[in-house]
C-alpha cells in the first residue's frame, strides 16, 4: 500500500457515506485544524489530493474540462477506494504528542 496523507484519508472517509460527494464537503478537514492555511492553499491541496487519488484508481472525478485543465466538482469511490476507506476506518488514529 502506498503512503496516504491525513487529507487523503479524510477524503476517502467522506466519500464512503454516499454515492457522489460534492467538493464543498471536503473543506471540513481544515475546520478542525489549528494552523489553517489560506483559502487558496486549501483549495490547491484538496485539488492535488483528489487528482492523486484519481490517478491511483481510488476515485472517479466528475467535472468540467477546459483546454488547459480539469475542474473537479464531485467524486465517487471505486471498488478499490471503498476497500481502502473501510480499512482506514479500522485503523487507529495517530495522535501527535509534543
Amino acid at each position: 500500500m502506498t503512503a496516504i496523507s491525513p487529507l487523503q484519508k479524510f477524503l476517502l472517509k467522506e466519500c464512503l457515506d454516499g454515492a457522489v460527494t460534492k467538493r464543498s464537503a471536503f473543506k471540513k478537514f481544515y475546520a478542525k485544524q489549528k494552523n489553517v492555511p489560506k483559502a487558496d492553499d486549501q483549495q490547491n491541496a484538496i485539488t492535488k489530493s483528489l487528482e492523486r487519488l484519481i490517478d491511483r484508481g481510488y476515485l472517479v472525478g466528475f467535472g468540467r474540462r477546459t483546454p488547459q485543465k480539469w475542474f473537479i466538482e464531485s467524486v465517487r469511490l471505486t471498488a478499490a477506494g471503498r476497500r481502502l476507506a473501510r480499512s482506514l476506518l479500522g485503523t487507529q488514529q495517530h495522535i501527535p504528542f509534543r
